[in-house]
């Protein structure tokens, strides 16, 4: 049986394993990764020598776990807009992008197919640095259904950043603006989901967050802090048994989402749903049906 791939997937796995690039952005991803976690054992070394410590060294290997898991999500946040903002955009640059849209792929396809293999090759710098997150997990005690559970969510993350990118990489002629834009969009949900939450508690003077919590859902930040905290503690973010609000300081559907885990997989699904929305705004902005050809065309 054949597997049929998308075209654009194929081409740009082909050009990047051709790349010498590529393999030295994989060195230098695990140069960080090393650096990482060489700090993470002077902090563990310098708390076991401590006139305060019971001189349990093992009980603080647990910090390994977030120190190199945050080098890698902040890696591969940084990264990955980087990648696919130049998707669209440099097909434009070098006048191939015309050529691009007469092949037989729907615009939904050439935008998942570059998002797509954007995640690919993120994939291939976790994978390269497995071996040392593998330490962190054996040495501090945690399972490999966790590890399994955070390249989840190094792929969900992927995805959304892979789709801002994407989507600034259509709406913009250039690369460089491109990625400032794609940066822009990570300001406005990074930080400004915050500002609902804010305001409210300003205008009932601390007393309660209403509903606005909620905007906390489509925030990565969040996200992971609850991934961490269930993880690594088997708490919530909200509290060690439910929600840590009563039903006074929250609304009714923020106090009913932060019990367990509800929030976590709440959180995911509006992630995933949100790069599906860019991915369908950048396929709409490149369809020539919908731009200045189709108007041409209409009169």
């Amino acid at each position: 049986m054949r597997i049929h791939i998308n075209p654009i997937v194929k081409k740009d796995l082909q050009v990047t394993a051709r790349s010498m690039r590529f393999c030295w952005g994989v060195f230098a991803y695990e140069v960080v990764l090393v650096l990482a976690f060489l700090l993470a054992m002077a902090f563990i070394q310098s708390q076991s020598n401590s006139i305060y410590s019971d001189n349990n060294i093992y009980s603080y290997f647990i910090v390994l776990f977030p120190v190199l898991a945050i080098a890698q999500v902040c890696i591969v946040a940084l990264t990955v807009p980087i990648i696919t903002a130049s998707s669209i955009s440099g097909e434009r640059e070098r006048q191939t992008f015309d050529i691009m849209l007469t092949t037989c792929m729907s615009p939904f396809s050439i935008v998942v197919g570059k998002v797509i293999s954007a995640v690919i090759r993120i994939l291939f710098f976790v994978v390269a640095g497995m071996p040392i997150m593998a330490l962190s997990f054996i040495a501090g005690g945690l399972g490999w259904s966790s590890l399994f559970y955070f390249v989840l969510t190094i792929v969900l993350l992927s995805i959304l950043s892979g789709s801002i990118g994407i989507l600034c990489s259509a709406l913009c002629r250039k690369s460089i603006t491109a990625v400032i834009l794609s940066f822009a969009f990570y300001f406005v949900i990074y930080f400004m989901t915050f500002v609902p939450m804010i305001l409210k508690y300003v205008w009932t003077k601390g007393k309660s967050a209403g509903e606005s919590m909620l905007f906390l859902l489509a925030n990565p930040f969040v996200f992971f802090e609850e991934f961490f905290m269930q993880i690594m503690r088997g708490e919530s973010l909200f509290g060690t048994a439910g929600s840590n609000f009563s039903r006074q300081e929250v609304g009714f559907l923020t106090y009913h989402l932060s019990q367990g885990k509800t929030w976590l997989f709440l959180s995911a699904a509006c992630l995933f749903v949100l790069s599906l929305v860019f991915m369908i705004a950048a396929a709409w902005k490149i369809n020539p049906m919908h731009g200045t050809v189709g108007k041409k065309v209409r009169k």
